[in-house]
């Protein structure tokens, strides 16, 4: 497993998410952690696009670690379910109220499958 930090968009204010990227065989994982609002979710866009997941099989992103995810994150990943490519499946990691709850009140978890955990989520897509 090899992580690589994405580079945000430059802006001071960025600096309260970390987005980290790792392969896991034909398996892309984006771990995020801290803030993902406005000014923070380009950084996840970054490393959503096809380009950056490249010739995964399928994305897990995991949001065990965000403290706030704001509408501006959620449309990022609804973007990278549209994006992706129709055989690469997208899931998600999140396992607290912060996280979980607006996905769930909002629809994205009838769209995106969620998983308590990274484990679970990884089982899923290499089943």
């Amino acid at each position: 497993m090899t992580g690589q930090p994405v580079q945000g968009s430059g802006n001071p204010a960025a600096a309260s998410c970390a987005v980290e990227q790792s392969q896991i065989g034909a398996v892309s994982v984006v771990a995020v952690s801290g803030t993902v609002d406005m000014l923070t979710a380009p950084q996840l866009e970054s490393a959503l696009s096809p380009s950056a997941v490249g010739t995964a099989q399928a994305v897990v992103v995991d949001l065990s670690a965000v403290d706030f995810l704001a509408s501006a994150g959620m449309g990022v990943l609804v973007a990278a379910h549209a994006d992706l490519a129709p055989a690469v499946k997208l899931v998600i990691v999140a396992d607290s109220p912060t996280t979980s709850r607006p996905l769930k009140l909002v629809g994205i978890a009838d769209l995106i499958e969620l998983f308590a955990t990274r484990d679970e989520a990884l089982a899923a897509v290499t089943a």
